[in-house]
């Protein structure tokens, strides 16, 4: 009984362990995507105009 109740909870943590690098990385996947975005918009909004 111990050895199932020691699987159980061993298998939940690797499960949130994966949850949350999973979020980790999209975070920061995020945070990368928006800071391009903005990097874009200043970069079409100060461009000169022709």
């Amino acid at each position: 009984m111990k050895t199932k109740l020691a699987a159980s909870v061993l298998s939940a943590l690797l499960y949130a362990q994966g949850l949350l690098g999973f979020a980790g990385v999209a975070t920061i996947l995020l945070k990368d995507r928006a800071h391009a975005a903005v990097l874009v918009d200043t970069t079409v909004v100060s461009a000169p105009a022709r």
